[in-house]
Order: structure tokens, then C-alpha cells, then sequence
């Protein structure tokens, strides 16, 4: 879970730094390899999510895809994961044993 934050928010802080390499009209290829590295990362870090598919969506648009879209589906995802990376525990509410029958004589 941490690695994948760690991606996401290196990913969108490299487009923003670098925004004149991503600006429409200048070579997009960087920009398309970063993102597909970027998508395949958190899809091999922390399974399929519907909320990458928007993001990678808003990556091709050109001056759109300098908006942290990864970092936000990566939170998104991750927001109810515990340190391990995996979804906290369900509440299970037990049962109380059944009384006996009562006996009947």
C-alpha cells in the first residue's frame, strides 16, 4: 500500500515538475509511457479498482492529466486498508449459545 502511494504521488509530482514536457502539443510519448507504467504499477500492487480506470481516462486528456489523478484513485483505493495493505477486519457479532429446552415432565 505505501509503495503504491509512493508511485502515485511520484508520478503526478514528475508530470507537475516537468509540466512543460506534458503540455499540449509537446511530445506525449513520456507522458503515455509514465502513465501506462503507472497504471500496470497499481494494478500489480493493489489489484483492479474501478477508480483507475477514470484516472488513466484523464491522463490523455491533454492540460487535464496535470491533476493528481493518480494519487487520488490511489488514496481512494487505499483509504480503508489497514498498515498490512489488506481491508480491515468485518465486525462479527456472534450469537449467544441456545438455551437448553426446557424439560418437560
Amino acid at each position: 500500500m505505501l509503495a503504491a502511494r509512493i508511485i502515485a504521488v511520484v508520478a503526478d509530482a514528475v508530470q507537475l515538475g516537468f509540466m512543460p514536457l506534458f503540455v499540449g502539443g509537446a511530445p506525449a510519448g513520456f507522458d503515455a509511457v509514465l502513465d501506462v507504467a503507472v497504471g500496470a504499477a497499481m494494478v500489480a500492487l493493489l489489484g483492479w479498482h474501478w477508480a483507475f480506470l477514470p484516472a488513466f481516462a484523464v491522463e490523455l486528456l491533454p492540460a487535464v492529466d496535470l491533476v493528481p489523478t493518480w494519487t487520488l484513485a490511489v488514496f481512494l483505493v487505499t483509504r480503508r486498508m489497514g498498515p498490512t495493505g489488506s481491508p480491515p477486519p468485518s465486525v462479527v457479532i456472534e450469537r449467544p449459545p441456545a438455551l437448553p429446552p426446557a424439560d418437560r415432565r
